[in-house]
């Protein structure tokens, strides 16, 4: 599926443009198109390949999933491979959607899956209409600025399912099993988050030291380097949290040890008490008679006595997670 608007003179003019009418449009200097594809083949991105000298590396790296962010040159155009991050309500897990971007001196041409929110792209944009005069700049700034705000956004969320896992963490009434695999569950979140938010600090760098790159502008370049801020506070945070679940891990099991040495005192206290009796009975060969000594009963009774024995331990103990 494909979706295009059009902008003229820095006004969003239409948004309606049939795919037809990209040859005719692409060589009109008051122009700036943004092409959308919703799942493409190399096929369907023939036309605008055709039309705009699209390098066959990057409609190859396009039309391929899990491609590493990144920007690449080439002659006459810029190719953008980058991940819009966002965490699923109520679970915490990181969700990701892969979007590639072929940026031209009058057009921007998005590739993606369905997974990836262009309405939310579309609305960013509108807000920011007096910038639209800048053309293909402020179309790719857009793009750039809704990704990394979107990484910035994941990151802080899980900040917050962090703070209630340290506050977990002293709970004594918080089972361990599922303490640890929150945990597991936040470094693997964070590592996968890391992936698309590292690799957008090189992005922005090479924009910003060339300013001759096509899809740029020096009128754009302070909002490029506001979205830049906005990655290195990303990046430092998300490696933070990385190191702040390593702790909290460490210092969990460290807790188990320290509860572990508990029991084993206490267990240790308590045969240390029953040795002494069963030392002297022992030592002196005391076996004197008892109620039901020489007689059927007994036999039951001791047997009686000695499962309730076990039992009443085994609960004591399973009721303290000690065993």
């Amino acid at each position: 599926m494909v979706f295009i608007r059009l902008y003229r003179e820095g006004k969003l003019e239409r948004d309606d443009v049939s795919a037809h009418e990209i040859e005719a449009l692409a060589h009109q200097d008051d122009v700036v198109l943004w092409i959308d594809f919703t799942d493409p083949t190399a096929d369907d991105l023939l036309g605008v390949e055709t039309v705009y000298g699209f390098h066959r590396l990057a409609v190859e790296d396009a039309v391929h999933d899990f491609q590493r962010p990144k920007l690449d040159r080439y002659a006459n155009h810029l190719f953008l491979s980058a991940y819009q991050a966002g965490l699923r309500p109520g679970s915490g897990e990181v969700e990701i959607a892969e979007v590639s971007a072929f940026v031209t001196r009058n057009a921007l041409v998005t590739v993606h899956g369905p997974g990836f929110d262009t309405d939310k792209l579309m609305a960013h944009w509108d807000a920011e209409t007096d910038l639209a005069a800048h053309g293909v700049p402020f179309l790719f700034w857009g793009l750039l600025d809704m990704i990394v705000d979107g990484h910035f956004d994941a990151v802080q969320e899980l900040d917050g399912y962090i703070d209630a896992l340290e506050e977990s963490l002293f709970d004594d009434h918080s089972p361990d099993h599922d303490l640890q695999r929150k945990t597991f569950e936040l470094r693997k979140n964070l590592v996968r988050l890391r992936r698309v938010v590292l690799p957008m600090r090189e992005v922005l760098n090479t924009l910003l030291r060339r300013d001759d790159l096509v899809g740029c502008s020096p009128a754009m370049q302070p909002f490029l380097q506001d979205v830049y801020d906005h990655v290195l506070r990303a990046t430092e945070w998300t490696e933070s949290l990385r190191d702040l679940v390593t702790t909290i891990l460490e210092t969990h099991i460290s807790i188990q040890g320290n509860q572990m040495n508990l029991v084993m005192k206490k267990v240790t206290s308590w045969a240390a008490i029953i040795a002494v009796p069963t030392a002297v009975t022992g030592f002196f060969g005391q076996n004197v008679p008892f109620f039901g000594f020489q007689s059927d009963y007994g036999l039951w009774l001791s047997t009686a006595l000695m499962v309730a024995g076990s039992v009443f331990l085994y609960l004591g103990f399973k009721r303290r997670d000690w065993i």
